[in-house]
């Protein structure tokens, strides 16, 4: 049975800190898997990493086929993904599962190539564009310590601080399970 896990928030160091490759694919870290893909669909996410649930490992799942313009691709688990290659770029607006009710507009690469090595230890190649390019750069972000309001300039960052220092305070409210602190959990 899946469990739905507790997300990491705003100013948790496992969101600031480069993860750690993975080197073996184990029993326990595709049950870890299975997991994340219920936690993201229980918090209508359509990707999550595993430094967002407190995890300092290089692997990530995404899944936008419920869309119907992706409804033909199947929910990825990325294991050790590399953005090889970008071309162009497009704003768009963007919010994390981490930062709970904020969306801005980023500035993301239009189409990207990326390899990483799926569930099943296979080396796959891919390339994305749209959404799909976009969620996955998001996603790799994360297992980075990078968080999309890098991205934002000084001005654009002051509009929404007090919201980021609430989350950061714990004064934070969202439809799914959230960490706050080392300690402390809401539900």
């Amino acid at each position: 049975m899946n469990k739905q896990l507790p997300i990491a928030t705003y100013g948790m160091d496992v969101l600031t800190k480069k993860t750690v490759p993975v080197k073996e694919i184990t029993l326990e870290l595709i049950k870890t898997i299975e997991n994340m893909f219920f936690t993201m669909h229980e918090a209508d996410g359509i990707g999550l990493a595993a430094p967002q649930i407190g995890i300092n490992s290089s692997f990530l799942v995404i899944d936008v086929s419920f869309l119907k313009e992706y409804s033909d691709v199947k929910p990825l688990t990325m294991i050790n993904p590399k953005i090889v290659d970008s071309h162009g770029e497009w704003f768009s607006e963007e919010g994390c599962l981490s930062i709970p009710g904020i969306r801005v507009e980023v500035p993301r690469a239009e189409k990207i190539f990326v390899k990483y090595t799926d569930a099943n230890m296979k080396e796959v190649e891919l390339e994305a564009d749209k959404l799909l390019g976009r969620v996955i750069q998001h996603e790799v972000d994360h297992l980075n310590g990078k968080l999309f309001i890098d991205y934002l300039n000084a001005e654009q960052k002051k509009e929404i601080k007090k919201e980021l220092d609430k989350i950061k305070k714990g004064k934070v409210e969202a439809p799914y399970p959230l960490i706050i602190n080392k300690d402390k959990f809401i539900y």
